[in-house]
């Protein structure tokens, strides 16, 4: 590692702890920024955060074959229509400012989330995962009832989702939310860095460190080498090949990964120059998939063309691809359409004018070397391509206003153990589709996916609707993720969840040197 940023993250390291702390007593985490805000209702990076970093915790908690474990509940109960969930809070749970979790308490909590949405105040969307007719808190029985408007195979699994944990509303949830976590949060340099210390009021047993420091890191090849020199104990989305090899190969090193339900794609906005059917079929023909992944990003990620990753059971082999990569056959598509360059410039040109995509990116998971690889075949088919990588907040605002041609993103598929809240992107009536995209069957499928609760139906449904927006051209398949958490070997109980939430955990402990 440099051996000026060694010393850099040594020095904020010791200012943040200060000095009478010893070293096995803290926890150093070096990872992306996710959101300058913790509050979870201003984005959706911004609940992921405070659940990772061991503040917040939910009613429920996925295990690894992403089926919903109790957690701040209990025990449950649902009536046979499955549209009223009572939901037994834990008894002799605490915020980790001392204040008793009671049935009321978590109703503010998730009466606060939907209230930001109703009000605009905050981006993140949690009626996309869930629609209810009321929340009611009985105290007496510590019991929160949930009548939700249509009926749900599993609430459970949805209240599993990190959108839903549960925090102090009366907290400055925008820079240091109070949660039942192991860990809360003493100070906060936004964008730089988070300090947290152990939460003397956890209710889940004892926590193994005094302090946790949160280094936001957003280089891959950073990340890598401060995890060598010892500056930090656990890191993020290792995705340069050769670093995760180096670390997969080393006795002093562990590598956690998941298996992939993560897909990395870009919303087309269709009230733009995309909206033009001939030009995105020749874009998404242009894209050379297969190099990108192995080549460029060294195998990190895995190519596909379905919205869908192939691990999982919707039907991705029966799907039929319209647009495998074919340079040649993009650009005769175009030339048969008139889309050509006619003062020869070099740029093609569509009613009259010189063809510029604004496509914009971030740096997590490699997504602005995805994005600079795909602008550059673009350029091979003759368009202009204004590439921006921006801090994420930045670019949710601008994917949340439509501010964009191209938009890469990478989303979990599958964050409520189904795919129907991550299928309503292009679903015409939702107010998360971003890209303005409508197909009346699409639609039609969607709706009857919705109150569809027979699993072998369901995934008819959305093979179809895989289909449909394959053949629209409707969105950009840039490849399929896995995850990783990397570590030193001198701690343990480090993992990478199928859920990707909850990363701070008390079983995550020094490991013990022997005598």
């Amino acid at each position: 590692m440099d051996k000026r940023l060694s010393i850099l993250i040594s020095m904020i390291i010791l200012t943040l702890v200060g000095c009478s702390t010893t070293e096995e007593d803290i926890l150093t985490l070096g990872c992306s920024n996710f959101s300058d805000s913790l509050d979870p209702s201003a984005s959706p990076n911004s609940a992921w955060g405070t659940a990772r970093y061991g503040v917040g915790e939910g009613l429920f908690r996925f295990d690894d074959s992403m089926n919903a474990q109790p957690h701040l509940c209990d025990y449950y109960e649902v009536n046979e229509e499955k549209t009223i969930w009572k939901f037994h809070i834990r008894d002799g749970v605490k915020f980790s400012n001392g204040k008793d979790l009671s049935a009321s308490e978590v109703v503010k909590s998730l009466e606060y989330l939907y209230e930001q949405e109703r009000t605009f105040k905050g981006t993140n969307k949690p009626s996309q995962y869930l629609e209810y007719s009321s929340i009611i808190a009985d105290d007496l029985t510590n019991v929160v009832t949930i009548t939700t408007k249509q009926p749900y195979a599993d609430l459970t699994k949805v209240l599993a989702h990190v959108n839903y944990i549960i925090l102090d509303v009366a907290s400055n949830l925008n820079v240091a939310p109070t949660g039942t976590g192991p860990y809360r949060i003493t100070r906060n340099e936004i964008g730089v860095s988070l300090s947290l210390e152990k939460n003397k009021n956890y209710w889940g047993g004892e926590v193994p460190f005094e302090k946790l420091e949160v280094l936001y890191m957003e280089d891959s090849t950073i990340k890598a080498m401060a995890l060598q020199s010892g500056d930090v104990d656990i890191v993020d989305s290792i995705t340069t090949a050769h670093d995760l090899k180096l670390l997969r190969d080393s006795p002093d090193f562990n590598v956690a990964e998941t298996v992939s339900t993560r897909t990395a794609f870009s919303y087309i906005n269709y009230e733009g120059i995309l909206k033009n059917d001939v030009l995105r079929e020749a874009i998404l023909l242009a894209i050379d998939d297969q190099s990108i992944a192995e080549i460029t990003l060294g195998g990190v990620y895995t190519a596909g063309y379905a919205v869908l990753p192939l691990t999982l059971d919707y039907g991705y082999s029966e799907l039929k691809d319209k647009t495998p990569f074919n340079l040649e056959l993009a650009k005769q598509k175009l030339d048969e359409a008139g889309i050509i360059d006619k003062n020869g410039d070099g740029i093609r040109e569509l009613n009259g004018q010189n063809i510029t995509i604004d496509y914009i990116s971030y740096v997590m998971k490699s997504l602005d070397i995805v994005a600079e690889a795909v602008s550059a075949n673009l350029n091979d088919l003759g368009l202009v391509v204004n590439l921006s990588v921006l801090d994420s907040d930045t670019h949710w605002n601008m994917v949340v206003n439509k501010e964009f041609d191209l938009a890469i993103n990478s989303w979990l598929t599958v964050p409520v153990g189904d795919p129907i809240g991550f299928l309503k992107n292009w679903y015409s009536k939702s107010d998360i589709n971003y890209s303005s995209y409508k197909n009346d069957e699409y639609d039609i499928l969607y709706e009857s996916l919705l109150s569809e609760i027979k699993l072998d139906y369901q995934k008819a449904l959305i093979k179809r609707m895989q289909q449909i927006l394959i053949d629209d051209c409707a969105v950009l398949i840039n490849g399929y993720y896995e995850s990783n958490l990397s570590s030193t070997s001198k701690i343990e109980g480090v993992k990478m969840p199928m859920s990707e939430s909850f990363w701070i955990t008390t079983d995550i402990k020094p490991v013990l040197k022997a005598e």
